[in-house]
């Protein structure tokens, strides 16, 4: 039987007077990883940092495991230098070395926090929770602000962990790499799922295909119940009380509704020429930090362009300088006359507290133009981002930083752009508004630049990436992230194998060493069905290589080659190892 950590039992948590969970029940097992999955602004920062005791709640019990120790990771964590005072050395020796590990030195560790970027502080607080060594992980958004490497390291670090996890995040590779139960909040209900991503994916559906079939028998059930409950008063009077009571209860289900408000971004694009932009010889340095090197493009119409990097290697001072906002040190940027850029930024959100929902749209536009003489009004265009009419009057500094994302994000598309430049947007937004906004730029019809290390996010949208290695060094790769980082991954491979040949003439002088002895029978029929299994495999691989290689190949195939390729490989490797030990006796 696992060892319960954590038993939750009937929590309730209401802001004001909307409640954002009510009588929620589970519990976290000992070793066990847990995505918590909610929509934006229904509580599940607020429910990790009841949990972490950050804040309190309003019915309901949490019982901890005894001498339980728990590390608690916020979404925009705040780090002084106070507190490592009164650690021991045993503590700071393990700070130390994760620091290391996630390329923070000893000087930058020890700045303000307001002389760092959201990346350090991020790494930083990750490594003074690990180096707590707690039995209970607690983490809020953790990929956020972390480059690529930075994510690969840690998912990596997580899927072989001993602590148990309890994480919010809208990275569905690390999702579904890592935990192995999903729990959803949906409707002030909670949900359990007890695999990863993937399988809460499937059974999520089902969940929902079940109600709504149980609620359409009920509403045909309800509507000749109904007929008897309306009939007079002195027949009704007489007849069986469990058959009203039951009515009642059909009622219920009856009128239930299972919720999936979609954001529906179908709007007509403004027109967009041939011409986009042309970047000759561009160069653009800060002192002895190089950004671009005599650097070259031209941008193609309706092209969707990723663009990846580690933090610093100038990603974001890339599109600043398209759109005019940083300048370039030389060289020419020429922009078509018809380009009508669209910008969503980190740093671009600039609503007013005080200000409300509707307002923040009013001050655009009382009146947005989707396409095809169809026009919506401010409140309207709204309910399309998921706010509802009783929620757009509400004051902005009430809603979370999710829906603060997603009121930014209706911002921007409401002005009809034509090429849309997005800067890590999908930080803090959940995963229902992601996949409707990854459906709808994958339709969009203009240009589109996504800078994102959202491995999941860029794979199902861009088709072309751009790789920022740093000192003016920029890759042009045909094709997704997840392509590129398997293209990588084999021609590194191809580098090692090239650099070991002595170790190969050692086997050759120890194959030499062991002529006398002979195969078993046993050991000839395995011989001979590895050479089997290995042409097999390397027909499949070379297949998988040349579809992923090919223009044609849906998103979902890749995931799913991306997912088979690196276990083929592994496979093939040990079947190769195990063939050449039984070769040295043939």
């Amino acid at each position: 039987m696992p060892t319960p950590y954590l038993e939750i039992q009937k929590l309730t948590k209401r802001i004001g007077h909307r409640i954002l969970f009510a009588d929620i029940s589970f519990t976290v097992n000992e070793r066990e990883h847990i995505g918590l999955i909610a929509k934006n602004g229904t509580g599940k920062s607020t429910l990790l940092s009841i949990i972490a005791g950050q804040e309190g709640n309003d019915g309901g019990k949490l019982i901890f495991r005894s001498d339980l120790k728990v590390g608690y990771l916020e979404q925009t964590p705040t780090i002084h230098a106070e507190d490592l005072e009164n650690k021991d050395e045993a503590y700071l020796q393990r700070y130390r070395q994760y620091l290391t590990q996630m390329k923070i030195t000893e000087e930058e560790s020890l700045r303000p926090a307001s002389q760092l970027s959201g990346g350090q502080v991020k790494r930083i607080a990750l490594s003074r929770v690990f180096a707590g060594e707690p039995d209970l992980l607690i983490l809020d958004e953790p990929t956020n602000h972390l480059d690529l490497d930075m994510i690969e390291w840690l998912e990596n670090m997580l899927s072989r962990t001993t602590m148990t996890i309890l994480m919010v995040t809208h990275d569905r590779y690390f999702l579904d790499r890592i935990c192995s139960s999903i729990i959803e909040i949906d409707n002030s209900r909670i949900y359990t799922y007890r695999g990863n991503y993937s399988y809460y994916l499937e059974k999520r559906q089902e969940r929902i295909d079940n109600m709504n079939a149980e609620i359409a028998r009920a509403n045909n059930l309800y509507r000749t119940e109904l007929e008897w409950m309306r009939s007079t008063p002195c027949a009704r009077s007489s007849k069986a009380r469990y058959r009203i009571e039951s009515f009642y209860e059909l009622e219920k289900v009856a009128k239930q509704r299972i919720e999936e408000r979609n954001v529906r971004l179908e709007m007509g694009g403004t027109y967009i020429g041939n011409k986009i932009f042309v970047l000759k010889n561009v160069c653009k340095a800060f002192g002895q930090h190089v950004i671009l090197d005599n650097f070259n493009y031209n941008f193609t119409r309706y092209e969707k362009l990723g663009i990846v990097g580690n933090n610093g290697t100038g990603k974001s001072t890339f599109v600043k300088m398209l759109l005019g906002i940083e300048p370039h040190d030389s060289g020419l940027i020429d922009i078509g006359e018809t380009v009508r850029f669209g910008y969503y930024s980190q740093q671009g959100m600039a609503f007013r507290d005080d200000q409300k929902v509707i307002d923040a749209v009013r001050d655009i536009a009382e009146y947005v133009d989707m396409g095809n003489g169809e026009k919506l009004s401010a409140g309207q265009f709204l309910q399309h981002f998921l706010f509802p009419p009783e929620e757009q009057y509400n004051y902005i500094y009430k809603l979370s930083g999710g829906e603060r994302r997603r009121l930014y994000l209706c911002t921007v598309l409401m002005q009809s752009p034509n090429f849309l430049i997005l800067d890590e947007p999908t930080n803090d937004l959940d995963i229902v508004t992601l996949q409707i906004l990854e459906d709808y730029l994958k339709n969009f019809r203009g240009c589109l630049i996504i800078v994102s290390h959202d491995r999941y996010f860029m794979d199902r949208v861009v088709d072309h990436t751009l790789v920022f290695h740093g000192n003016g060094d920029i890759q042009d790769f045909p094709g997704s992230y997840s392509q590129y980082r398997l293209w990588k991954e084999q021609n590194t491979k191809s580098a090692s194998e090239k650099t070991q040949p002595k170790e190969s003439a050692k086997k050759e002088e120890g194959r030499n060493q062991n002529r006398t002895r002979r195969l078993t029978f046993k050991e000839r029929q395995e011989y001979a069905q590895l050479e089997r299994d290995i042409a097999a495999l390397e027909a499949e691989k070379k297949q998988i290589e040349t579809m992923l290689c090919g223009g044609s190949t849906s998103v979902e195939e890749i995931t799913q080659m991306s997912k088979r390729l690196p276990l083929l490989s592994e496979e093939l490797d040990e079947k190769e190892m195990r063939w050449l030990e039984l070769s040295e006796y043939a």
